[in-house]
């Protein structure tokens, strides 16, 4: 604790004059603490609409105690409704913007962000260590996560996280209700005990979530408002899967669509299938898109009547979807029937040949009688005359 109090007396004392990322308490953790949650909590948010939708702003901080070439000691990235717009990296020792609404942002607040950062990188770094020695680890890489955040839904309501981790696991979550630090496994409680030494930490934690968070979600909205408040609609495709068991599921697909709320539901003539029904949560697809799927057992030869309802606010209307025989399965029917009738054809012309063959086969001498004839003997025959010698009477 002592380490980490040094380590904040050399970071610049950063308060709340920009209200976009989360400033530092860089001075004595009871006293200024208590001043930053004083200014936090007289950012009240202006009486404006929300726009539609669900918008959420999240930072995750990375910090490695012994980074291999290539890699930063210190990461941390800004998202905006799961969309990247801030990155800083210890290498570059730089915040830059990942969004393009983000480019036209003054140089100071690159700046004060990049200060921020400097200083986050060594508070999580003393973080990393002590968690380190909890484990009984005086070596190798290993990895601290601080995850933090709000969102706001469409009717205002409002929630928000803190999270940190140690090797890509749970660790510990801030209880915003009861200002308690909950550890996730039994060696955490000792990171519990040391962060609960100085109760404002939790109370400085709410008032950022509760108060500059929400305040700077709505200005990089204001930014970003062409791209973070568009609308495109899902694409829909239900597909068919034979399970082992030979039981069928449908599966309701949707991709593509923004912002990211949306309501998939399986439904058999006018009733809900809600019981029956398997979700999964919506996810990011990479490109400032969302994608998502629901599933349904049916019985076999069923298919047809099952509908999936797809609800978008880039739809008027309700989307309706049902399975579909791919048009490949018709394809495929008439390759196979094309070629069964190509082979009845060769069966039947080679049979036809084999006859043909039989017919001419050798006599009870073996030998075959000659395929071409003299006129006269084609004559002779035609008149009932003497048969033909054979070849080699010839």
């Amino acid at each position: 604790m002592l380490l980490l109090l040094q380590l904040l007396w050399l970071v610049q004392e950063l308060t709340a004059e920009s209200p976009w990322g989360l400033p530092v308490v860089a001075d004595d953790p009871t006293s200024l603490a208590k001043v930053v949650m004083a200014e936090l909590a007289d950012l009240k948010l202006e009486n404006k609409p929300w726009p539609g939708g669900t918008h959420s702003l999240h930072y995750h901080y990375l910090a490695l105690s012994e980074p291999g070439p290539g890699l930063p000691q210190f990461l941390a990235v800004g998202y905006v409704d799961d969309q990247p717009f801030i990155h800083y990296d210890s290498h570059v020792d730089r915040a830059t913007p990942q969004a393009p609404w983000m480019a036209a942002v003054d140089a100071q607040y690159w700046e004060t962000e990049a200060q921020k950062q400097r200083a986050w990188a060594k508070v999580q770094q003393v973080e990393t260590w002590t968690v380190m020695g909890y484990h009984n680890h005086s070596r190798g890489m290993h990895s601290t996560q601080r995850m933090f955040g709000c969102e706001i839904q469409e009717d205002g309501r409002t929630s928000s996280f803190w999270q940190f981790g140690f090797d890509g696991q749970d660790h510990l979550s801030l209880d915003l209700e009861t200002l308690s630090w909950v550890s996730a496994k039994p060696v955490a409680v000792q990171t519990k005990r040391w962060w609960e030494t100085e109760r404002c930490y939790a109370e400085y934690d709410k008032a950022y979530l509760e108060g500059l968070c929400l305040t700077s979600l709505r200005r990089y909205l204001e930014l970003g408002s062409q791209s973070l408040t568009r609308k495109e609609p899902p694409t829909v495709q239900v597909t068919r899967h034979t399970a082992d068991d030979g039981g069928i599921t449908l599966r309701c697909w949707a991709w593509g669509f923004y912002p990211q709320d949306i309501s998939l539901s399986w439904w058999l003539g006018e009733e809900e299938l809600v019981q029956e029904t398997e979700y999964v949560e919506i996810r990011p697809s990479g490109d400032g898109t969302y994608q998502t799927w629901t599933a349904v057992r049916v019985p076999a030869r069923m298919e047809n009547g099952y509908i999936c309802h797809v609800r978008h606010s880039s739809l008027n209307h309700t989307l309706t979807v049902a399975w579909e025989a791919p048009s490949h399965q018709w394809i495929t029917s008439a390759v196979v029937l094309s070629l069964f009738t190509i082979f009845t054809i060769t069966f039947l012309l080679v049979a036809g040949i084999l006859i043909f063959i039989k017919q001419c086969s050798p006599g009870p001498q073996g030998m075959t009688e000659p395929l071409v004839r003299t006129s006269e003997t084609f004559v002779s025959e035609a008149l009932g005359g003497p048969k033909p010698k054979d070849v080699k009477d010839v």
